[in-house]
């Protein structure tokens, strides 16, 4: 039987144009009224669709690898639609935005039009074409070409509305006929003011992910933080040769996240799922030709997820557990201490700028969970915990387990405060509290005890769980520190307000809109 995977039927898809597989499923969906979407003008070649299509397919070249060389046009520009923007901050979020996106065959001359009226795009920024070549993976799996598209826009204002609009040769986005696709964001203000920011993990290609993003624009977040795990093209997840792995499946995410990353930085990081074993280095190749991310961690050529920026009061640390993972150890040490080394470095420089109250780190591995599927690494236990304690780390994100889990404030391994639900902690008088969001679109998991949220509150003293140990086994503990726990898919929202007694004021969603959870951060100013 032809099971469609990402939307489209294999037998159809291997004679359709991505504009006609794009109809096929704009149709589709309406009739079940599960997504509505609009498609490319007629007559356009357009990228994918938001739950099927595929990359071009191309013939025989070399090893996988990602080509820095822009390759030459393929078809008439004119006929050629971007997909797939996604925003992201420079390392300076005041004046630093990196534009990106994707086109279905090679272009020439690409570039990003900005300005402060839609009317007026007047500055034009070249762009750096990164095209990505999978090799043949299976009978079923042709090689893919995909292109891959950067402008890196320096010497904004802060705090201003940008409106863009991206092109490339035969194809200008000021044209009047190209107004719809014009795009805005907007800088980070240069004084503090209040703000919200958005978080999750792996998302994946479904109705639910869907779901995810307009919620989460919907926020009106000034940025989102991403925690690793976001397409899934690698379904098994283990960063190796023999996983299972569809390049085509990024096509489907990023046409999926353009409604909302097109306007609000998409601050992404590597889960399990990212480390893509056909891409050099490191299984990463894939993610440096896909995202343009601050090039300020130890080694943005080698260790694109690892990264920080400042934003207002708030200092947000991007890192790769991959590095440190004890349950999935493909890409253990693979920095050489060097993440470690730069995080304590990181971490003492933010807790020491004037101006920063809080420090929000993200990464995929959970620090603490007790979900039956993965539970918690011992190997960001051991790395990381004694460096987020001595530096007074405020919240810790992570995704890899599928659900909504909170902990109590934690210092030193051992509960410091009960926090329930409404409840608050200071990092300086009662440690931090680690929040597992992976509900954003993937298969949810379980947990071994009943779910614990808002409005259906079953506190447990204790939860027998487990912890990954360096020798891969898994130790069995007693957790007394898990405080709310949800099954369902969610994303978390938290408004940061400075000032004399700054705050953070955290919420969990679930895709019904109903809130979950609800807790406030706080921070003594004695140090």
């Amino acid at each position: 039987m032809d099971t469609p995977r990402f939307g489209v039927p294999e037998r159809l898809a291997q004679r359709m144009t991505m504009a006609e597989q794009h109809a096929y499923l704009r149709d589709r969906l309406s009739r079940r009224r599960v997504l509505r979407g609009g498609a490319a003008a007629a007559g356009t070649v357009a990228g994918a669709g938001l739950l099927g299509g595929a990359a071009r397919a191309a013939g025989p070249r070399p090893a996988a690898a990602v080509d820095r060389t822009p390759a030459s046009a393929a078809v008439n520009g004119a006929l050629v639609a971007p997909f797939g923007r996604h925003l992201a901050f420079g390392a300076d979020p005041r004046t630093q935005m990196r534009i990106s996106w994707q086109v279905p065959f090679a272009v020439r001359g690409p570039y990003v039009r900005i300005g402060t009226s839609p009317l007026e795009l007047t500055r034009k920024v070249e762009a750096e074409v990164r095209p990505l070549y999978t090799p043949s993976l299976g009978d079923r799996l042709p090689a893919v070409e995909q292109f891959y598209l950067h402008a890196a826009v320096d010497g904004l204002s802060p705090g201003v509305t940008y409106y863009y609009g991206i092109g490339h040769a035969d194809r200008d986005p000021a044209e009047p006929r190209h107004f719809a696709s014009v795009g805005t964001f907007r800088t980070a203000p240069d004084r503090q003011r209040a703000f919200v920011f958005t978080a999750f993990g792996d998302q994946g290609v479904s109705c639910h992910a869907l779901a995810a993003d307009q919620l989460i624009l919907g926020q009106n977040p000034s940025f989102h933080l991403h925690a690793g795990d976001l397409c899934y093209a690698d379904t098994t997840g283990h960063g190796k040769k023999s996983d299972l792995y569809d390049a085509r499946a990024w096509d489907s995410f990023l046409a999926q996240t353009d409604s909302v990353a097109a306007s609000v930085p998409w601050m992404v990081t590597t889960g399990n799922h990212d480390m893509e074993a056909w891409y050099s280095p490191d299984g990463y190749g894939g993610q440096l030709a896909r995202w343009s991310l601050p090039d300020n961690g130890p080694d943005p050529r080698r260790a694109p997820g690892v990264y920080s920026f400042v934003y207002g009061n708030v200092g947000v640390v991007a890192l790769d557990a991959n590095d440190v993972s004890y349950e999935i150890t493909a890409n253990n040490g693979y920095t050489g201490g060097a993440q470690t080394r730069w995080l304590d470095r990181r971490l003492e420089e933010l807790r020491n700028r004037p101006g920063i109250d809080f420090l929000v780190v993200f990464f995929h591995h959970c620090a603490y969970s007790t979900t039956s599927a993965h539970a918690s690494d011992g190997g960001v236990r051991d790395a990381w915990l004694p460096l987020f304690d001595r530096h007074q780390v405020d919240l810790v994100i992570n995704g890899h387990n599928h659900v909504y889990e909170r902990t109590d404030a934690i210092r030193g391994g051992r509960v410091a405060r009960r926090v329930p639900v409404a409840g608050s902690a200071d990092a300086v008088r009662d440690g931090i509290v680690y929040v597992t969001a992976g509900g954003a679109g993937a298969r949810l998991y379980e947990f071994p005890v009943p779910d614990s949220y808002e409005g259906h509150t079953e506190d447990l003293d204790e939860v027998k769980t487990y912890h990954w140990t360096k020798d891969g086994e898994k130790n069995r503990e007693t957790a007394d520190w898990s405080r709310v726990r949800y099954t369902g898919f969610s994303f978390l929202a938290v408004e940061v307000e400075p000032g004399p007694r700054p705050r953070l004021s955290v919420t969990a969603l679930a895709e019904s809109g109903e809130r979950v959870d609800r807790f406030e951060i706080t921070r003594s100013r004695s140090q």
